[in-house]
């Protein structure tokens, strides 16, 4: 990643040895933060407007609606959104509960022709990135004013149109091939809902659909990051969608043997770093971030909700479904994260935890934490998945827009069902049942997926 060499940066007595002349021919050309200039660290926050990247517009779709802000309330307020699935019949599970969207509402963003045949992945998608553009100022006439060849889709599912696949095996078993709908192949592919978004408002940037399990959103964030960094677009609607909450998602994870099986007290059921915790709970939904650069967003006199600093990807390289155990991809993951915003690990005080309520993902994920944070006095983290379940590839989206929520409000929300946590979170503060009022200073929001994909991204006020 590239950055302009700042004028504030400061050097020490020994760097006045450096020649100030070809200092000053380099000042404000891209050098590679890893490298050294004559002996001084090139490490700085970026200062060059068109590659500085700030978050206009939010939208998401969730099991607490479709408004960003009642999202967050809701969060603060400690309310769980699991419940027993009422979609189809759960008799022969043994997990019965997730948190699922119930009377969906899609505000009129699609027609009702569309609406009938879209699965709930595509939906999601259409609704969550129609609001992020009305809530970045990007509707109507201002929308038209934007050189929509500089407009960038990047929206990522961990599977996909997952009904419609589901639906049109059916339809092949029973009653063969002739009765699969046309729209099979179309609605079932992860990178229809980004697709979709950029024909109904004519985007022709870059398009394509990142799908990296639960981490999804992050690498979209991450990739969307690097095309307005290096000047492919001025703006791209980024992050993730997912649908999985019908007979063959519940089955599948069931047969991983991943998910909680507390049928008794399925609002208590998601509870990341409890000693009591039995697997993970499904949710879903979508959460998308108009990302732009400041350049940009400052001519055309847009709101600024914070600023996205940097990210990094890793892969742990090591099990499909076990992260490792010593935290080794997750830590790295974070420090190149840092190393991209060009921060300091102290700058950081907030980490909104991936934290699925896995018995093997929630600890290696606090010694990875450690290993970057040798000291957690000033730092705080929560989950959000003990509320909204595990949203798989839309996780981390609707995990940054929690993350901005506690940048703007300086709120942030508990982490439910804390009962009896593990000795490994000893002296962490995980927001424990209770909200707390935190001035953010830099947030982590952390996305791992099965494979061992490792996300970090980074988001801090925006300062002019």
């Amino acid at each position: 990643m590239f950055t302009s060499i700042s004028s504030t940066i400061r050097f020490s007595h020994a760097s006045t040895s450096c020649d100030r002349k070809k200092l000053k021919q380099v000042r404000n050309q891209r050098v590679d933060r890893s490298r050294v200039l004559f002996g001084c660290s090139a490490m700085a926050r970026e200062t060059d407007p068109k590659k500085r990247i700030v978050i206009t517009g939010m939208g998401l779709c969730s099991v607490f609606g479709n408004d960003y802000n009642s999202f967050y309330d809701k969060l603060l307020e400690g309310t769980s959104g699991v419940a027993p699935i009422d979609r189809f019949d759960t008799s022969d599970f043994p997990t019965k509960f997730a948190a699922q969207i119930r009377n969906f509402d899609n505000e009129g963003y699609i027609d009702k022709k569309n609406d009938r045949r879209l699965d709930d992945c595509l939906r999601y998608a259409l609704v969550s990135g129609n609001k992020a553009l009305e809530d970045a100022g990007l509707a109507g006439e201002a929308l038209a004013k934007v050189d929509k060849q500089r407009v960038g889709v990047l929206c990522g599912s961990g599977m996909g149109g997952l009904t419609v696949f589901q639906d049109g095996v059916k339809a092949l078993v029973e009653k063969g091939p002739k009765k699969i709908t046309p729209f099979f192949i179309p609605y079932a592919i992860t990178n229809m809902g980004g697709a979709m978004l950029a024909i109904e408002k004519g985007f022709m940037g870059p398009n394509y659909s990142i799908s990296t399990a639960c981490a999804t959103a992050n690498y979209a964030y991450h990739a969307a990051a690097n095309h307005i960094r290096s000047g492919d677009a001025d703006i791209i609607i980024a992050g993730g969608s997912e649908a999985p909450i019908i007979p063959v998602g519940l089955g599948g994870f069931v047969a991983c043997r991943a998910l909680s099986q507390n049928n008794i007290d399925p609002e208590g059921a998601s509870r990341p770093w409890d000693k009591a915790r039995d697997g993970f709970v499904m949710g879903e939904g979508a959460g998308l971030l108009v990302m732009e650069s400041l350049e940009h967003a400052l001519a055309r006199g847009a709101r600024i909700h914070a600023e996205y600093m940097g990210g990094a990807i890793t892969c742990d390289a090591h099990h499909m479904t076990d992260p490792r155990a010593d935290g080794l991809g997750v830590s790295t993951c974070i420090e190149l994260a840092i190393k991209d915003a060009g921060i300091s690990v102290e700058d950081i005080n907030y980490i909104n935890a991936h934290a699925t309520s896995t018995l093997v993902g929630d600890v290696a994920e606090i010694a990875a934490v450690r290993k970057v944070f040798k000291d957690m006095t000033n730092v705080k983290m929560n989950a959000t998945k003990s509320m909204i379940g595990h949203c798989l590839g839309a996780a981390g989206g609707m995990e940054a827009i929690a993350s901005i929520m506690a940048i703007k409000t300086g709120w942030l929300h508990p982490s439910i069902n804390q009962n009896e946590c593990e000795e490994v979170v000893t002296g962490i503060d995980t927001c424990a049942n209770v909200k707390k009022e935190h001035k953010v200073t830099a947030a982590i929001s952390n996305s791992f997926g099965f494979g061992g994909h490792n996300s970090c991204v980074i988001f801090a006020p925006y300062e002019a």
